[in-house]
């Protein structure tokens, strides 16, 4: 059972009924950097709108959160009995994700619609957010209120030639600077430390679609400020490996082939450069993102036998012989084994 609707104009109608007003719609992110440049390498996985609206107390919050609730369930296909659909089933069924923030500096809320045939689409009622991008190549935001006020009073149809005009944005600062760094595939940022994850995700995904850094000294500084809030956000092995996963599964989808690399990419980044953590908080994190290249690789039916694989492991300290029998695969080469790791052996 799925839906059909335009989301933008259904929920700011609605809002406004309520007695919300919306100060401007717009598209948010990859989604509208492929607007601007299709020829970029970066793609886009989510419809991502944001509202601007006030979140002056808790009831608007709840009255944004009914809003779109009501707008998925006038929206089911006709024949559907909407008195036995209760709104636990309807989120169960079509809401994937929902967010809210409500600090000194961030206000605001997610409700990300999942679509199995499709592109999520992520609804976000935003009255203040301090960060609103992670990289320039990002940082674009169109702004739609021209094409709602066209759709309502025009009674001519929009075509090539008769067509509102839209107004693009960087919240990266400079327009120009970030456009030039979307079509020549440019890494930059500034303060990683102020996103949730430091980025790093995002950035290993850019490294591996091709794009490189504004400046190889200056990213070498900023993977470190990335690897640090990476771990301040998701301290726990279990909260990591549950990241990354989920970061897989939705930023690769028909690129499946690009996650080993992403992940080799990782490991590489967070041996490189995390100075905050204990040798062996390091060590368990860098096993972790090796085990789930093993698995990628699984998946992908490129370890066609287990006997293809090589392991390596870390002795304890307390371990002096060379003589120890561990049962693992053997494979040459999943990752590389440097003079960094003196003391690690092939399993045998």
């Amino acid at each position: 059972m799925g839906l059909l609707l335009q989301p933008h104009e259904v929920v700011r109608s609605r809002l406004e009924k309520k007695g919300v007003a919306v100060h401007n719609v717009r598209l948010n992110g990859s989604a509208a950097s492929h607007v601007l440049h299709q020829d970029s390498g970066l793609g886009y996985k989510d419809l991502d709108l944001i509202f601007g609206v006030d979140l002056k107390s808790e009831d608007v919050f709840q009255l944004v959160k009914d809003v779109v609730m009501d707008c998925l369930l006038d929206f089911l296909p006709e024949g559907v009995n909407k008195d036995k659909i209760t709104p636990m089933t309807l989120k169960e069924a079509y809401v994937q994700k929902l967010v809210k923030v409500c600090n000194e500096t961030d206000r605001w809320s997610l409700i990300s619609l999942s679509n199995n045939s499709g592109k999520n689409v992520e609804l976000k009622f935003v009255d203040s957010l301090r960060r609103q991008f992670e990289f320039s190549v990002d940082s674009f935001q169109i702004i739609l209120d021209s094409l709602l006020l066209f759709g309502e009073c025009s009674e001519n149809p929009m075509s090539k030639n008769f067509h509102p005009t839209v107004t693009g944005e960087s919240m990266y600062g400079d327009f120009e600077e970030a456009m030039d760094h979307l079509k020549n595939r440019i890494i930059a940022t500034r303060n990683p430390e102020e996103i949730r994850g430091g980025g790093l995700l995002k950035y290993c995904n850019l490294l591996v679609r091709g794009f490189k850094p504004k400046s190889e000294v200056d990213m070498k500084a900023l993977q470190r400020y990335m690897c640090s809030r990476f771990f301040i956000d998701f301290p726990d092995i279990g909260e990591q490996q549950r990241k990354l996963e989920s970061y897989l599964q939705s930023h690769f989808v028909g690129m499946e082939n690009k996650r080993y690399d992403c992940l080799m990419t990782l490991h590489r980044v967070v041996n490189e450069s995390t100075v905050c953590l204990m040798g062996h908080e390091r060590r368990q994190t860098l096993n972790l993102i090796a085990m789930l290249a093993v698995r990628v690789l699984a998946e992908q039916n490129i370890i066609p036998t287990v006997t293809n694989v090589t392991c390596y492991y870390q002795p304890a300290p307390y371990v002096s012989e060379i003589n120890v029998n561990y049962y693992v695969t053997h494979m040459q080469p999943l990752i590389p084994c440097s003079h960094s790791y003196p003391t690690w052996l092939p399993c045998n």
